[in-house]
């Protein structure tokens, strides 16, 4: 096995810890090319062909095209804006770590080094462009730079692959017992050799193995999670909207072909030729032509009219020759198209387009509105929208996922057997803008607060502070730390009451209550003077 270019991130090797051979492969989610080794020039990689499937080059090629349309473009900007927001405060992405249980000081160093890698991909002012690639590619490559003399700082520079250009490739061992290579896709029970990229300057094109062959751990990858299984191939979520923006294309182009063609009213010459025969008719009828018709052509490029003959339009006439014993010399005149005006079947095809990309088909519409109040006002194509988002954020959190391990592990955070159960429980948390959202937030808000007011009586006896601030209000780790500094030092300030101090101030309000009114002098005829002074 040749030596791989850059660096891998190496386990360490227990005792009893070995797998037994299994039967089936391995599922690998990434579409990783599965090939048979056979030396460095032996083998091959199948990277498709035009008579039996589209290879990864071509159909990224597709997707790029189909992002150029104008309805597909106005599409994915509404998924892209709904995922990726920001504003200027904060990062289009936070990372949660409430369900991890390690020590603070372990998280604060996890949240520093997220903050690194969104300053490594410039993610504040590049989000939108990154998560636009990724969707519309449906993968996404970067190549981790790291200090080969000092690894422990980490990753040093990402830089983007453009994902024509490389692929991943599983290498299994050959057995010995047989001379020709087996098909790793039958026989499963050859051990597997080694996983690397191959990555060729110029494009993957054609089945020879000639590019450059890259440690897995120096790429970072993210994939859409659109898998063909039969062509092993990653696929883009533009992927199933390939037919309805063809059709959408052609009802387009033909219904300008129709308006150009049927719009202008044409004029039908019927000329009177007599007894002439049929070469003076033909001769008399050119003579009347070039007489009568118009000579003035329009050119679309340069915005010129000009007097050419040579040149027949759109608008041309027709001249047809009327023997003796007919009405004579006449024009009448072609009606233009009668249904110029009709755009349903282009509507029709639009809205399918959008519903191939999951986005709701009201947004087409430029002047619809939402009303502004209660989230049952909503519909249920938002709703399934903003659940489609939400996966697509899911999706590309493999990104951070991927570098996150990386940085982790070569700065001794952790090791890579820990990092496989931190990741279960990291989460990043996207900023939404979406009003919809803040709707359906604010109502369950009210609902939380009417329940937490019920719990109110019983929190000390059935339920602590701490309970109901985590799973009835929900608060994550970082809010919940940061409230409960921000509450004692406005209590130290005295700028709020000590919520432990205010059953004794209400119980102490109830037996002042409960004592009876000093009597009014006024009402027993005593003198207010006398009162006041304490005589009385």
């Amino acid at each position: 096995m040749s030596q791989l270019f850059g660096y891998s991130l190496d386990r360490k090797k227990s005792k009893g810890s070995a797998k037994g051979p299994s039967f089936v492969h391995k599922d690998n989610d990434d579409a990783a090319q599965p090939i048979a080794a056979g030396g460095h020039f032996g083998q091959y990689v199948d990277l498709g062909d035009s008579a039996n499937k589209s290879s990864d080059v071509d159909l990224i090629g597709r997707y790029r095209a189909m992002s150029l349309h104008p309805e597909a473009d106005a599409a994915i900007n509404d998924i892209v804006n709904e995922a990726i927001a920001g504003d200027l405060d904060d990062h289009p992405v936070d990372i949660e770590l409430s369900n991890l249980k390690v020590s603070d000081a372990i998280k604060t160093r996890i949240r520093e080094e997220f903050d690194n890698v969104l300053s490594l991909l410039d993610f504040d002012r590049k989000a939108y462009d990154i998560f636009r690639r990724w969707y519309i590619d449906g993968r996404l490559f970067y190549h981790k730079m790291i200090n080969p003399d000092n690894p422990k700082e980490g990753i040093t520079e990402l830089r983007y692959i453009d994902p024509r250009k490389i692929k991943k490739v599983i290498e299994y061992d050959k057995p010995k017992d047989r001379i020709s290579p087996a098909d790793p896709q039958v026989n499963v029970l050859i051990p597997k050799a080694v996983e690397y990229y191959i990555y060729a300057p110029k494009g993957l094109r054609g089945y020879e193995n000639n590019g450059i062959k890259i440690a897995p751990d120096a790429v970072a990858f993210a994939h859409s999670g659109q898998l063909d299984m039969q062509r092993n191939c990653v696929l883009s979520h533009l992927h199933k909207a390939i037919k309805a923006l063809n059709q959408l294309r052609m009802i387009e182009d033909s219904l300008v072909i129709y308006r150009l063609s049927r719009a202008p009213e044409r004029r039908i010459f019927y000329i009177d030729v007599g007894n002439l025969p049929k070469q003076k008719a033909e001769q008399y009828l050119r003579e009347v032509m070039s007489r009568y018709r118009n000579k003035l052509v329009y050119n679309a490029d340069t915005g010129e009219i000009r007097d050419d003959k040579k040149f027949m339009s759109m608008l041309e006439d027709f001249w047809l020759p009327r023997r003796e014993g007919g009405r004579g010399t006449e024009i009448t005149t072609l009606p233009g198209g009668q249904n110029l005006g009709e755009l349903e079947d282009v509507k029709y095809f639009q809205k399918k387009l959008y519903r191939a990309l999951n986005v709701p088909e009201s947004r087409l519409e430029s002047d619809s509105t939402f009303n502004v109040g209660r989230s049952a006002e909503i519909t249920r194509d938002e709703v399934k929208f903003q659940k489609f988002v939400v996966r697509l954020r899911k999706k590309f959190s493999d990104l951070f996922n991927d570098l996150m391990k990386t940085q982790l592990v070569l700065k001794g955070v952790c090791t890579l057997e820990e990092w496989d159960d931190i990741k279960e429980h990291i989460q990043y948390d996207f900023i939404a803008d979406n009003y919809f959202s803040e709707l359906k937030e604010q109502e369950i808000m009210n609902a939380r607060m009417a329940l937490l007011q019920q719990m109110d009586p019983f929190a000390g006896r059935y339920f602590s502070l701490e309970y109901m601030r985590r799973h009835i209000l929900k608060q994550p780790e970082t809010l919940f730390n940061d409230m409960t500094k921000q509450m004692e030092k406005e209590i130290s300030e005295g700028k709020c009451m000590d919520p432990m101090a205010m059953p004794a101030m209400e119980a102490a309000q109830m037996e002042m209550s409960l004592q009876p009114p000093e009597p009014d002098p006024a009402e027993q005829g005593i003198d207010d003077a006398d009162y006041k002074k304490g005589n009385i």
